[in-house]
């Protein structure tokens, strides 16, 4: 987990639109076993380890569905601890009757599903980084079948999936986005991520301190794809952790440098990527 610690910038939190907040914190119970850190009659704060909290949902006023071909969350990604996690969330998954897909990306295993919203979200172990295959500054990534008959074999008798594993973070983010190459400006001029893979001419990938991404961008829903209403289901925002006040002053001024808005807003500062996305600056 050390791409999630400083002196690394990782995404730290994900926060998140539902249409209904009691449906939505079911879910997330039942069927991922978050907890509750905190609540409001509109908000919740999830939490794996009874501390900190990587995933918050909100039901805006005058809540409206997800709108389909615009820029915002293509999907939130939780990293588990270890390898039987994934295997042990495999099953509980089939057993709960839960639809997902999969797929081994060389650096990573990953399951993908969608809450009750159509937010899409991944569940992922990553390899060994050691495994991971660098060509340059670019990683090596694919979309190969997940071996489940190999993955399943981590699995301890007796052990079942309980809920969210202490040790789990928000791993990355994967955003729907209108273009390319403002935002790779906003990503890397602005705040300080490196270009490590290339999806052809319609994704990137971007990471701080050799990580297979902490960030990824993609104009599948269309180039000039439209940002959603404010009240639409879908990202609200996602935090960015920086080393410190220096790093995050420098980001400020960096972004400004580029033409990005930045403000500050209690304590916090807050950007939008090219394409609307929203992103608070944190230490």
């Amino acid at each position: 987990m050390r791409f999630h610690t400083k002196p690394t910038t990782f995404v730290g939190h994900v926060r998140i639109k539902v249409e209904n907040l009691q449906r939505s914190i079911k879910f997330y119970q039942d069927v991922l076993g978050f907890d509750i850190l905190e609540k409001t009659n509109s908000t919740v704060k999830l939490t794996s380890d009874g501390k900190t909290s990587i995933l918050s949902l909100e039901q805006p006023d005058n809540v409206i569905p997800k709108m389909g071909r615009t820029t915002g969350l293509y999907h939130f990604a939780i990293l588990l601890p270890e390898r039987k996690d994934l295997a042990n969330i495999v099953i509980h998954l089939v057993n709960k009757g839960i639809k997902f897909g999969s797929s081994d990306h060389l650096v990573s295993e990953a399951l993908y599903l969608n809450d009750p919203d159509g937010n899409g979200i991944e569940i992922y172990i990553d390899r060994e980084p050691s495994k991971w295959s660098w060509k340059g500054e670019e990683v090596a990534m694919t979309v190969d079948p997940l071996d489940f008959e190999n993955l399943l074999t981590t699995v301890k008798p007796g052990e079942m999936w309980q809920s969210m594993p202490v040790g789990t973070v928000m791993g990355h983010i994967h955003l729907h986005v209108s273009e390319l190459k403002k935002t790779e400006e906003f990503y890397v001029k602005g705040l300080g991520f490196d270009v490590v893979n290339r999806y052809g001419v319609q994704a990137l990938f971007l990471s701080a301190g050799k990580y297979h991404h902490h960030i990824g961008v993609n104009t599948w829903n269309g180039l000039g794809a439209p940002t959603p209403s404010v009240n639409s289901v879908g990202l609200e925002s996602f935090t960015l952790i920086l080393p410190n006040e220096e790093a995050r002053n420098k980001t400020v001024s960096n972004l400004k440098k580029i033409g990005a808005n930045v403000r500050e807003v209690n304590g916090s500062f807050v950007t939008y990527d090219p394409s609307g996305n929203k992103v608070e600056l944190a230490v």
